[in-house]
């Protein structure tokens, strides 16, 4: 009877941990597609163009990598809320709430995780000799294609490496997360949120194994992006 019930016990500790797993996942799967796509073509537009405003444009874009969690979880709950600029709009043409629903995490976790994506594309796109583009214009190659074919190849390992800390970033999210998406299980609560509640519920347990699930995700994908990242001292 009592390895039946200690059982029971860790069946109980164990599913809540995977749903937010899940959930976290899933979150950070649409937030760093989200800010791949946004990411490469700004991160691109930053390196290859010169205009007025280019640096205060990359100021502003890399802004919440030093602001904290909580200010950007205002400002969207200002422009993405019920009374928000966009989130009113939503509301009163289709309907739809955002606020304390897995896509306003989505969109806390892509924010959050935004500038790691359009730095390292940066990085990338201005280490590229533009020798190589160049030729491929002179063979009458369309801007496009260039990129998909001669830029975007040459880029590939610093834009994949800025792309997997973005994810490891996203599968961490807190602040912003617990202000626009709540803390609701199975829907909004992700594993840094379970954890909080976890600690602030006295269940050390639960606690602990939402930790080293956490910390295993996070460092798999951390040194594969560190085998990823271009080596800028071979003879380190």
């Amino acid at each position: 009877m009592p390895s039946t019930v200690s059982a029971d016990h860790n069946v109980e500790s164990f599913d809540p941990a995977w749903v937010a797993l899940r959930l976290s996942l899933k979150v950070a799967c649409w937030a760093t597609l989200i800010d791949l796509v946004f990411g490469v073509a700004l991160g691109y537009l930053l390196a290859r163009k010169r205009f007025p405003g280019r640096e205060l444009l990359d100021a502003v874009l890399t802004l919440p990598m030093v602001m904290p969690p909580t200010v950007l979880g205002y400002y969207m709950l200002v422009i993405i809320g019920r009374n928000g600029v966009i989130g009113a709009w939503l509301q009163q043409h289709f309907g739809i709430n955002l606020i304390f629903t897995w896509q306003a995490a989505v969109i806390a976790a892509a924010v959050v995780a935004f500038p790691l994506v359009l730095k390292g594309a940066r990085a990338a796109f201005e280490s590229i000799d533009t020798q190589f583009e160049q030729a491929a214009r002179v063979l009458g190659v369309s801007p496009f294609g260039v990129f998909l074919r001669v830029t975007l190849p040459l880029a590939w390992r610093g834009v994949l490496g800025g792309t997997l800390l973005a994810f490891a970033r996203s599968m961490g999210e807190f602040g912003a997360t617990l202000m626009v998406a709540g803390s609701i299980p199975g829907k909004t609560q992700t594993l840094s949120i379970a954890v909080y509640e976890a600690v602030q519920a006295g269940q050390d347990d639960q606690a602990n194994l939402l930790v080293i699930i956490t910390s295993v995700v996070c460092v798999v994908v951390l040194v594969t992006a560190n085998k990823l990242t271009p080596n800028r001292n071979p003879q380190a």
